[in-house]
């Protein structure tokens, strides 16, 4: 496990940060506690991983935002919110996007949408990512702390740790998925 971790945990963070990411960030976070990853180049990576993430899909949103939402229902429910938060708040929505449940890719397509300058969007993503990814790789580090201090035995239990952590994010992507599947339905009904 450790020679796994070492070898492509960065690469699985840099992924994994591609997209939502928050499930890698605490398991490489934990890992960084245990020692088989840098706290430090977790995070680098994570930020850049999140922020290139979120500027392909702005975009995107900016190329073809409109086609989007028509294929895309339940994003377009949500279009209404954002434009309105976009209107309002510019900056804190943008820093803050990631961190909004069911928003982390539908965000900045509909901010590339909105009137919001590529640098703008650019800098503040950047910022945001950064505040991102420190939050959750440190609270996988902490997690790895409490851990440590409930069994003395830690090095013992990590596999399964990682693995419970693992299931955790994977059952919880399942069950936003199965989410708006049925909510679709519902509004095609």
């Amino acid at each position: 496990m450790q020679d796994l971790i070492q070898q492509y945990g960065y690469l699985a963070v840099f992924f994994g940060s591609l997209l939502e990411g928050e499930t890698v960030l605490i398991m490489a976070g934990y890992a960084a506690h245990r020692g088989y990853m840098d706290l430090g180049l977790v995070i680098v990576v994570g930020t850049f991983g999140g922020f290139l993430g979120d500027q392909f899909f702005f975009t995107l949103g900016r190329a073809r935002g409109r086609q989007l939402l028509a294929r895309f229902p339940t994003v377009e429910v949500q279009s209404e919110r954002v434009e309105r938060l976009v209107n309002r708040y510019h900056t804190w929505l943008i820093v803050g996007v990631r961190f909004l449940y069911g928003l982390r890719i539908a965000g900045p397509v509909l901010l590339g949408m909105s009137g919001v300058s590529h640098l703008r969007f650019a800098l503040f993503n950047l910022l945001g990512a950064l505040l991102w990814a420190m939050l959750i790789s440190g609270a996988g580090y902490a997690f790895g702390e409490a851990f440590h201090l409930l069994l003395t035995d830690a090095k013992r239990y990590e596999g399964i740790v990682l693995g419970v952590i693992l299931l955790t994010g994977i059952a919880f992507w399942i069950y936003r998925r199965m989410r708006r599947a049925v909510l679709g339905a519902r509004r095609e009904a």
